[in-house]
C-alpha cells in the first residue's frame, strides 16, 4: 500500500474553516432562538457573536488576498423588493405581537435609540 498524503493549498483549507464558521453562525443562531433557559440563550448568542467575529476576520485576511471571490452586485429592484417584503412580514409580526399583548425588544430598542441624540 502506497503512503500518499494529500495537501490542501492554504486558500482550499482557509475555505473550510470559512464554510465551517458559516455554519456554526447558522447552529448557534438556531440554538438561541430555540433555547427557553436564559442563561442557556446568552451562551449561544455569546458564541454566535465571537463565531461572526471570527468569521468576518477571517473573510477579510482572504478578501484581502484574493482568495475570494466577490458576489456579483444584485439588481436595486431586486434588493428594493426583498426590503419591502421583510418590511411588511416584520410589521405583520409586530401587529400579531401587540394583539396577543407583547412588546418585542426591537420595538423598545428602536424606541430608545430614538429617544437618544446622536453624537457625530
Amino acid at each position: 500500500m502506497v503512503n500518499q498524503s494529500l495537501q490542501l493549498s492554504e486558500e482550499d483549507l482557509l475555505s473550510v474553516v470559512l464554510s465551517d464558521l458559516k455554519r456554526c453562525v447558522r447552529e448557534y443562531a438556531t440554538a438561541a432562538t430555540e433555547s427557553t433557559c436564559p442563561k442557556t440563550r446568552q451562551m449561544f448568542t455569546n458564541l454566535l457573536n465571537s463565531t461572526l467575529t471570527m468569521q468576518g476576520q477571517l473573510f477579510t485576511v482572504m478578501s484581502q488576498n484574493n482568495m475570494y471571490e466577490q458576489a456579483s452586485v444584485a439588481p436595486k429592484k431586486e434588493i428594493d423588493k426583498q426590503i419591502q417584503s421583510y418590511t411588511s412580514t416584520q410589521q405583520q409580526t409586530q401587529s400579531w405581537l401587540q394583539q396577543q399583548g407583547m412588546q418585542t425588544s426591537m420595538q423598545s430598542n428602536q424606541a430608545s435609540q430614538q429617544a437618544q441624540p446622536t453624537a457625530h
